[in-house]
């Protein structure tokens, strides 16, 4: 999982990259074809899972390929939604710098930018405190604020003057709002009970 992650957080910061300053065709499509090798890692590691359980009788090593097979899955997200941004890249007619029009998104690319690397690390550590730290800061902040960005863009709340720029910067916002969601469900994989994985634990 640490290379499918790796590679992911690669895409992301080059799709981001790309956004902002424009990119061509060829450079876009070469870097979505790397999402083929994220697809390849998740079939490769739900193969070496089933096979695993297929020979062994040791059931207390079930639990952890579960988790295993979550986290796949939401890396496996993760590069779609990357994608998704690639190809606003491409279609969006101009670069989107995201504090040139709302520091609100900015603020999200910027925390995603550090919570990517860092989620990282608190997986190849099995650091829980870091996990804490970024499961708390994700609940106080993140999905409000891609909220409000979509809502007040429907609304007419924010006016760009300009149809194609007040999509553009909705869906950015429900791209990097659904990248932080799968970086939290991977947090959550250290810190919750299998059946809430992805989930806030009731009190």
């Amino acid at each position: 999982t640490h290379d499918m992650m790796l590679l992911s957080n690669e895409m992301f910061d080059s799709a981001i990259k790309y956004l902002r300053r424009g990119a061509e065709l060829k450079e876009i499509k070469k870097l979505k074809k790397r999402d083929k090798d994220i697809n390849d890692y998740q079939q490769k590691v739900r193969k070496k899972v089933l096979t695993h359980f297929s020979i062994s009788n040791n059931m207390n090593e079930f639990p952890s390929g579960l988790v295993l097979l979550n986290i796949v899955v939401d890396v496996e997200r993760l590069g779609d939604y990357t994608k998704n941004i690639l190809d606003l890249a491409f279609h969006f007619p101009k670069p989107l710098v995201a504090e040139n029009y709302l520091d609100e998104l900015a603020e999200l690319e910027q925390d995603l930018q550090l919570r990517f690397p860092k989620t990282i690390s608190a997986v190849d550590s099995e650091d829980e405190k870091l996990a804490k730290e970024l499961l708390k800061s994700y609940r106080n902040s993140f999905a409000s604020i891609s909220d409000k960005i979509v809502n007040d863009c429907i609304s007419g709340e924010h006016l760009f003057g300009d149809e194609k720029l007040s999509a553009a910067i909705s869906l950015y916002s429900r791209y990097l709002k659904r990248l932080g969601g799968h970086l939290k469900n991977i947090t959550t994989t250290m810190l919750n009970p299998y059946e809430y994985i992805g989930y806030r634990i009731p009190k």
